[in-house]
């Protein structure tokens, strides 16, 4: 079979590879769609290999069931679901209690194995999966159902996260209008009742795609775009500010624009320094009350609301679609911000 594979540091190739055999507990999924993100990018640019082989990327995964494992029951060959991305053990106390995304298997980095992150992933013909990692996701399409897989589910995620702070009444803010923001809108207007949602971002067309997705207010980013924030809500900021791009300035930016008592949810892997110190509040500084969480992914519940949303027609990906081949391609466009909303590659 083909498969978009990480051979050295920064170099992507075409390879030729055997199908994947599975275990008894395993599924092989022929690949209909394989989304690409700003993780995959980040995996790329690592000046060391995760692995010593090859590695297949690809963790946003749809696809169909091609075989099942001895030892698997209630699933069969021909049904289209989606992959959890959280291959997590299953049995510990954190996912006993659904939170699967921070597995104690994992340890203190607190990342589960991962489809190409790791394990071999799907942007590829074929993938071995867990079994229960697979999430049927009925008549939707495979360029629609692969980004639920992770800018749904990782936004979905944030967002639950802070839903205290999201009554009616509450300003919200999304910064970064790529593949998470834009779902992370459509997210807000949908589980937030009378929640006003403003985007922002560094150019005019992500901000378009932010209205088509119900966003109330756009702001280009700028040195005065904390001020509009805080003017926008009689000088008290956003109740809720979910920053997807995670750079030093949109850190910044987030502290700055945050409510007190209000949330503040990094999600963005920019490596960006928000400044918080245990210094009095007050200014630019993080006001009193209010909460930071790093957020990553999601939990299998989160996955399984998104594709809810996702069936009710209230969750609608914008996707550039690209052949499997052209998967280098999509990552270039992806690094300079020529992807409107989500670059999903076709096996």
């Amino acid at each position: 079979m083909r498969a978009l594979q990480l051979t050295a540091p920064g170099v992507l190739e075409m390879r030729e590879v055997p199908v994947p055999e599975i275990g008894p507990d395993d599924l092989l999924i022929r690949v209909g769609a394989a989304g690409l993100c700003h993780s995959d990018s980040f995996v790329v640019g690592l000046p060391f290999p995760l692995r010593e082989d090859p590695m297949t990327l690809g963790h946003e995964i749809a696809g169909t069931v091609e075989a099942v494992g001895g030892e698997v029951t209630g699933r069969a060959v021909g049904e289209r679901g989606i992959v959890y991305l959280c291959w997590s053990c299953g049995t510990c106390r954190e996912c006993r209690s659904g939170n699967e995304n921070v597995c104690l298997a994992a340890g203190r980095t607190a990342m589960p194995p991962c489809p190409g992150l790791g394990p071999d992933g799907g942007m590829a013909d074929y993938v071995r999966v867990p079994a229960n990692s697979f999430v049927p996701v009925g008549d939707l399409d495979f360029e629609q159902a692969a980004p639920l897989a992770d800018a749904a589910l990782t936004s979905y995620h944030a967002i639950r996260g802070a839903r205290e702070q999201l009554r009616p009444g509450a300003t919200a803010v999304a910064i970064g209008i790529g593949g998470l923001g834009h779902v992370a809108v459509q997210i807000l207007k949908a589980v937030a009742e009378d929640v006003r949602v403003v985007a922002v971002d560094v150019t005019p067309d992500k901000l378009d795609l932010a209205a088509e997705c119900g966003a109330d207010l756009g702001l280009l980013a700028d040195g005065e775009t904390a001020a509009r924030i805080l003017e926008l809500t009689d000088g008290r900021g956003a109740e809720a500010v979910f920053d997807f791009v995670g750079t030093d300035p949109t850190a910044r930016l987030a502290v700055e624009s945050v409510a007190p008592n209000g949330a503040y949810r990094m999600v963005g892997l920019g490596g960006g320094n928000p400044g918080i110190d245990a210094g009095p509040a007050g200014g630019p500084g993080l006001p009193w009350g209010a909460t930071v969480r790093k957020s990553y992914g999601g939990t299998k519940s989160d996955l399984l609301a998104s594709v809810e949303l996702a069936r009710q027609g209230r969750l609608r990906m914008a996707v550039e679609r690209f052949d499997l081949a052209d998967g280098p391609t999509a990552l270039d466009r992806l690094d300079h911000g020529r992807i409107r909303g989500r670059a999903v590659l076709i096996p």
